[in-house]
């Protein structure tokens, strides 16, 4: 199936073959280590190392849920009449469809489907970048979609990627892609990175924003046994990357507001948000200090409207 497919779910392998997922998992685990496949949250994809990535349809089925958790909490970030980049993935794409409640937010991006789920929003703007089309995830990339972004300046770019790692920051195995994604990251003030846990401790081919460039990183909460997404997600905070981890919860957010604002906003309001202070200087892209716009402090020491979280140490494992 996984040859066949590219990406098959543990729930789908369980149903096919008729026994449960513990046992799914146990001979996944026994493949992975005889290299016939490698292991995702919720998954398992083909063997590839550092230069396989996935198509569209293979991730799109992986980790659903935290994907949706993630993009909940992380829309709760964007406040009224910002501008932002967006990239690509499927976990931007969750994202861009709760964008599409905030009034007055421009968006860029080099995304078909962060587009198509802003398309019929009547009061978010939609700028896309040019560029050849990467069908694999519907992309454009390229020089054409670099030189667009020159001159560009937003509050902030959420990204996305195949990895993430305390040592070499977000990454991913396509070299057009980690070129665009690296020039979204210099339009930007502020970098949010939107990565689930079983990208945490993963390193890919190409490098595409540093770790001492990322301002902050929206994940959900790993499985108390699985010690590297911890490991990984304590060594990004000592860098200072401010955390914020996703979670069920009918209590909603510290603030108990939504994603444009509004009292008990209906995704973000059923999510819990645990934001970690961390030590060190605020993240800020180099080239893009000074641009003077309104939002680029919105994640800041002001803490206004979506982002008066309830703070709490992460405490060392």
């Amino acid at each position: 199936m996984v040859r066949a497919n590219g990406a098959v779910s543990l729930r789908e392998l369980a149903r096919v073959v008729q026994t449960s997922e513990v046992t799914v998992r146990r001979d996944v685990r026994a493949l992975e280590a005889e290299g016939l496949l490698d292991r995702r949250h919720g998954g398992a994809v083909l063997p590839g190392g550092f230069t396989r990535e996935s198509g569209f349809p293979q991730k799109s089925h992986l980790a659903t849920a935290e994907k949706t958790a993630i993009a909940d909490l992380a829309a709760g970030l964007v406040e009224e009449g910002e501008a932002i980049v967006v990239g690509a993935g499927t976990t931007t794409q969750e994202l861009a469809r709760r964008l599409a409640r905030v009034p007055g937010l421009t968006v860029v991006t080099n995304s078909l489907l962060v587009a198509q789920a802003l398309a019929h929003a009547n009061r978010v703007e939609v700028v896309m970048t040019g560029g050849t089309l990467r069908g694999s995830n519907y992309a454009l990339v390229g020089s054409g979609a670099e030189q667009s972004l020159q001159g560009l300046r937003v509050s902030k770019a959420f990204l996305s990627g195949s990895g993430l790692t305390a040592e070499r920051g977000l990454s991913t195995s396509n070299m057009l892609s980690a070129s665009v994604d690296r020039a979204l990251v210099q339009a930007a003030a502020e970098v949010v990175v939107l990565a689930d846990h079983s990208k945490l401790g993963t390193d890919t081919m190409f490098q595409t924003v540093p770790t001492d460039v990322i301002t902050r990183l929206v994940t959900d909460e790993s499985p108390g046994h699985d010690d590297r997404a911890a490991t990984e997600l304590q060594a990004l905070a000592d860098q200072g990357v401010q955390i914020a981890v996703a979670g069920a919860s009918g209590g909603g957010t510290a603030n108990g507001t939504g994603a444009s604002g509004a009292p008990g906003g209906d995704s973000v309001g059923r999510q819990q948000r645990r934001d970690v202070p961390l030590p060190g200087p605020r993240r800020q892209v180099p080239g893009a200090a000074g641009a003077g716009l309104r939002s680029a402090t919105a994640l800041g020491e002001q803490g206004g409207g979506a982002e008066r979280a309830r703070v709490a140490d992460m405490r060392r494992r």
